[in-house]
C-alpha cells in the first residue's frame, strides 16, 4: 500500500484504465483533485468546456464512436446539476461514461455550506442523479474509493452500458490514506452471453417456416460490434432489415436488404414491411413509441399478429411493449454467430428463397423513390430539406460521423439519411436532449481524429449551446457545425399545425411589430469565436461551402437557411393522447 491522497488516486486509477481524457468544469469543490490531474498532464488530458452539460455530451459521444469510457469531472452544486441531462440522454441510449461530482467536505455536511444540498438531505447529491445513472457512489472516506472505482467501471460497462456517478466529498481529495491503486475486472469478465441451442433451434425453425421475414436491429448491435455478422445473416437469407436510428449503418443502407427507419418519420418501404410481414426477428432493439407509430396497430408492427422473436442483453426489454413468442437474453454478436453456425449445419434447409417477399418489398421502394427522389435535386431557395441530406450524403466520406441534435432536421435524416458503416450517426434518440449533437461532435473529433465530424443541429439548439465553439478553438477541435436555420423550433410548430388547425405560441422566432423572422447572424457569432464560417441561402452554394470546409480541417459553421413549411412526409404515426394521431402522408395502415 502507498500513501496517497483522494485525487492521486483516482487520477492514477483512470491511467491506468488507459482514459485518455477527462472533460470537466472547475469549481471549488473539485480543486483538490485538478492539481493531481495538473501533475499528469503527459499522462491524461483535461478539457474544459464553457458548460457542464456540454461536457457530459463529449463524454457520451466519445464511448459511441470509441465503445471506451472517459470521466467528466464537475463541480458540487450547480455544477454538477447541470450535468444531469446529458446523464439523462446517455442513460437513455445505453452510453457510458464516469461522472466524478464534487461535494462539500464532511467535516460541513448537513450545516447549510455553500452549494450544499441540504433541506432534506445530508449533501446527498446522489439522491438528485440517481434516477439517470446505473448507479451512485459517495465516499466518506479515502478508502473507501478503491473498491467504488472498480464497482463503477465494471457497472458502466456490463450488460447494458450506462453511466455512473461517483461522487467525492471535498476533503477526501486532498486527505491521505494507505490504499492501492485497484484494477477493473471489466477485462476478465465476459459480456457476450449467448442463446441456448434450442432457442437457435426455433429461431431458425420460425424463420425458415415464414414468408415474410424481417429483422429489426437496433443499438445494441452497434454496441456488440455485430455488423458483419448482420451483413453475412442478411445477405445469405436475403432478408430485409429495419434499422432504428442508433442501429443505422450496421448494415450498409445502400444494401437491397436494408429499408431504414420505421414509424412516423420512417421510410415507406420499412412501415410497409413492418406492418405485413410474419415473422420479426428483433436484435438489441426497443419498441418505443417513435419506432412503432405509438403501437397503434396495423400502422407500423402488426404483433400479436406478426410472430416474434426478441433478442436483448437486458431482461427488462423483452416483451415491455409487445408480447414475445419468444425471448432470448442474449449479447447481439453472440447470437448471430449462433444463428450463423447453425445455417452452416442446416445447409441443405437453408436455401429458402423469399424472393417474393423481396419483389414486394422493391415495388414499395420504387413508389417512396418515385414520390420522394424529385425533391433531392430542387434549386429553391431557401433550401429543400431533401436538398440538404441529399448534399451532405453526395459528399461526406463513408466514414465520416455526423451527430444530429433532436428538431426536425433529425426527423429528416431519420427518413432519408444512408448511414455507410457503424457508428457513423449519432442520435439523441431516448431522452432526446438538445445539445447532444451540437456538443457531442466535440467528444466524437476526439475519438477520431482522422474522420470528417459534423454537427447537424438546428437553429434553436445551437443557440442553447454556441460556447461549443470556444472549446473547439481553445483546444483545436476541427469539427464542423450545419446549422438548419429555419428561424423556428419547427419540429414542435409543426405539431402545433398539424393538431391545432394551424394555431402557432412561442414555436417561430421573430422580432418587431411585424413580426418578422428573427435568429442571430450564426456566421458572425462563430468568426466572433475565431471560427471560420459562412451563410448559405441558395441551394447550388451549399455543396462547394461544405466541401470547402472538410478541406480546411478547422472550426467551422455553416448557416444553412432551410424552407421552414416543408415537413418531413409521415409514413407512419405518432399518438400524444388523449389527441388521435394523423394519418400518414404517404401509405396506409394494414391489418391482416
Amino acid at each position: 500500500m502507498t500513501a496517497m491522497k483522494g485525487g492521486e488516486l483516482i487520477t492514477e486509477f483512470l491511467i491506468r484504465e488507459k482514459v485518455p481524457y477527462v472533460f470537466g468544469i472547475c469549481g471549488h469543490g473539485n480543486v483538490g483533485i485538478l492539481d493531481a490531474l495538473h501533475q499528469e498532464q503527459d499522462r491524461i488530458t483535461m478539457i474544459s468546456p464553457r458548460h457542464e452539460q456540454t461536457a457530459g455530451h463529449m463524454a457520451d459521444a466519445y464511448f459511441r464512436i470509441k465503445h471506451e469510457p472517459v470521466a467528466t469531472l464537475t463541480s458540487c452544486g450547480p455544477g454538477s446539476a447541470n450535468l444531469i441531462m446529458s446523464l439523462a440522454n446517455a442513460l437513455a441510449d445505453s452510453s457510458a461514461f464516469l461522472a466524478i461530482t464534487a461535494n462539500v467536505p464532511t467535516q460541513q455536511f448537513n450545516r447549510g455550506p455553500f452549494q450544499e444540498l441540504h433541506k432534506h438531505n445530508q449533501a446527498d447529491f446522489p439522491a438528485l442523479v440517481r434516477p439517470v445513472v446505473k448507479r451512485s457512489f459517495q465516499a466518506y472516506r479515502v478508502d473507501m474509493l478503491p473498491l467504488m472505482l472498480r464497482q463503477a467501471t465494471n457497472t458502466m460497462l456490463m450488460g447494458r452500458p450506462g453511466p455512473v456517478n461517483l461522487d467525492v466529498p471535498f476533503n477526501l481529495f486532498q486527505e491521505e490514506a494507505d490504499v492501492e491503486v485497484p484494477q477493473s475486472s471489466v477485462n476478465a469478465i465476459s459480456n457476450r452471453s449467448g442463446a441456448s441451442n434450442e432457442d437457435v433451434d426455433y429461431t431458425l425453425d420460425m424463420l425458415q417456416a415464414a414468408k415474410q421475414p424481417l429483422i429489426f436491429i437496433g443499438h445494441g448491435v452497434t454496441l456488440s460490434e455485430a455488423s458483419q455478422e448482420l451483413s453475412i445473416l442478411a445477405e445469405r437469407l436475403n432478408i430485409p432489415v429495419i434499422s432504428s436510428p442508433n442501429g443505422m449503418g450496421c448494415l450498409d443502407m445502400r444494401s437491397e436488404q436494408s429499408l431504414g427507419f420505421i414509424g412516423r418519420n420512417g421510410s415507406y418501404p420499412a412501415n410497409q414491411a413492418g406492418r405485413h410481414c410474419d415473422f420479426l426477428l428483433a436484435i438489441g432493439a426497443r419498441f418505443d413509441d417513435r419506432s412503432a407509430s405509438s403501437w397503434l396497430e396495423g400502422y407500423s408492427w402488426n404483433m400479436p399478429s406478426t410472430k416474434l422473436v426478441q433478442v436483448d442483453i437486458d431482461v427488462s426489454e423483452i416483451g415491455r411493449n409487445y408480447p414475445v413468442n419468444l425471448g432470448i437474453v442474449a449479447d447481439a454478436r453472440t447470437f448471430l454467430r449462433q444463428i450463423l453456425t447453425e445455417l452452416d449445419s442446416r445447409a441443405k434447409e437453408s436455401n429458402k428463397s423469399f424472393e417474393p417477399w423481396m419483389d414486394q418489398i422493391r415495388a414499395w421502394r420504387q413508389e417512396w423513390e418515385e414520390f420522394t427522389k424529385p425533391n433531392f435535386d430542387s434549386s429553391a431557395s431557401p433550401m429543400r430539406p431533401e436538398r440538404v441530406v441529399g448534399d451532405i450524403r453526395k459528399i461526406l466520406s463513408d466514414d465520416a460521423i455526423i451527430s444530429l441534435d433532436s428538431g426536425v432536421h433529425h426527423n429528416w435524416f431519420m427518413q432519408f439519411w444512408e448511414a455507410r458503416q457503424p457508428q457513423t450517426m449519432l442520435n439523441a434518440w431516448g431522452y432526446s436532449a438538445m445539445g447532444f449533437g451540437v456538443s457531442g461532435i466535440l467528444g466524437a473529433k476526439l475519438a477520431a481524429p482522422d474522420r470528417p465530424c459534423i454537427s447537424i443541429c438546428g437553429d434553436g439548439g445551437f443557440t442553447m449551446t454556441p460556447h461549443v465553439l470556444c472549446t473547439a478553438v481553445e483546444y483545436d477541435i476541427p469539427a464542423i457545425w450545419i446549422v438548419w436555420n429555419n428561424f423556428a423550433w419547427g419540429a414542435i410548430r409543426d405539431i402545433q399545425y398539424g393538431l391545432f388547425e394551424g394555431r402557432e405560441l412561442g414555436t417561430a422566432f421573430y422580432q418587431g411589430e411585424n413580426r418578422e423572422p428573427y435568429n442571430p447572424d450564426f456566421a458572425a457569432m462563430a468568426r466572433s469565436c475565431g471560427v471560420d464560417a459562412a451563410t448559405i441561402t441558395k441551394a447550388n452554394d451549399f455543396a462547394p461551402a461544405l466541401e470547402h470546409a472538410i478541406s480546411q480541417n478547422k472550426p467551422y459553421l455553416l448557416d444553412v437557411h432551410v424552407d421552414s413549411e416543408i415537413r418531413p412526409p409521415a409514413t407512419g404515426a405518432w399518438e400524444l393522447p388523449p389527441i388521435p394521431p394523423k394519418e400518414p402522408v404517404f401509405g396506409k395502415p394494414f391489418r391482416p
